[in-house]
């Protein structure tokens, strides 16, 4: 492993989609960066309106081979295909905790493949409030970490697999306030991917409780400069909702009217 993926450096470029400008992409309270294929691939989504417990909990299975078979770990060993499984991850909380991950990985480096830092230092990264670290609050961060860590990445060819986690294990203790994040060494191309995009927070913040309307913000913003128009088909499968088909048609022109209410688009 390079230095330079243990240092997690993010000295980025992108091209504004608006003005074709290039600037670069810094890390802070506003915004963050974020690897281009988690969210084209629809890792996190809305929080389904079902009381169902074995939906609710169900686990989810995502096809990633057109965006990862192109990581180092796949061309090297040769794998063609590869696969997500894990639990339904929410936009709501889990997608804050990765950002928050990602965030604090930039800000405050790796060391032995470990991120360390104060737990109330982290809930910031997450951008929740500080102040209402409650035991409310500690449990969803706790239930999102067990969720991100239990995501698995499967990696194989016709001859040969590779199986890891999208984070190798999580540790907090409030008391001592601390959190560790062990990372997957072989995945820092992916928490350190070239092609990056630049998230607002503040649309993420405009939106809250909208998760449907963040899913497809995310979606949007991990697409090429000009993209081709995108199909109602494609952004109810960014969704992954298990309503029908009309249902679905419906929350995504209800979201799309959300993102025009704070001036997305």
């Amino acid at each position: 492993m390079t230095s330079e993926n243990n240092s997690l450096l993010l000295n980025l470029q992108e091209v504004d989609k608006t003005t074709g400008e290039v600037v670069k992409l810094d890390i802070n309270s506003t915004s963050t960066v974020q690897p281009v294929a988690l969210m084209r691939l629809g890792l996190f989504v809305p929080t389904l309106k079902s009381t169902g417990k074995s939906k609710a909990n169900r686990k989810n299975v995502t096809d990633a081979t057109e965006e990862l078979v192109q990581l180092a770990i796949a061309k090297s060993e040769g794998y063609t295909d590869v696969k997500i499984t894990g639990s339904r991850l929410d936009m709501d909380t889990d997608f804050k905790v990765w950002l928050g991950i990602i965030r604090s990985m930039s800000e405050y480096g790796v060391k032995s493949d470990t991120l360390e830092l104060s737990f109330v230092e982290f809930v910031k990264m997450c951008g929740f409030d500080s102040r209402r670290s409650n035991k409310k609050m500690r449990d969803r961060i706790s239930n999102s970490l067990f969720k991100l860590a239990s995501v698995t990445l499967k990696f194989q060819s016709e001859t040969k697999g590779w199986t890891t986690h999208l984070v190798q294990s999580a540790y907090y203790d409030i008391n001592e306030d601390i959190v560790e994040i062990k990372a997957e060494p072989k995945l820092f191309e992916l928490y350190h991917m070239d092609r990056r995009v630049l998230l607002r927070l503040k649309a993420i913040d405009a939106l809250q409780r909208k998760e449907s309307a963040q899913a497809l913000y995310t979606y949007i913003e991990s697409l090429p400069q000009n993209p081709a128009p995108i199909s109602m088909k494609r952004m109810r499968d960014r969704l992954n909702l298990t309503s029908n088909v009309y249902t679905q048609n419906h929350t995504v022109r209800k979201a799309m009217e959300q993102l025009r209410d704070i001036g997305y688009l």
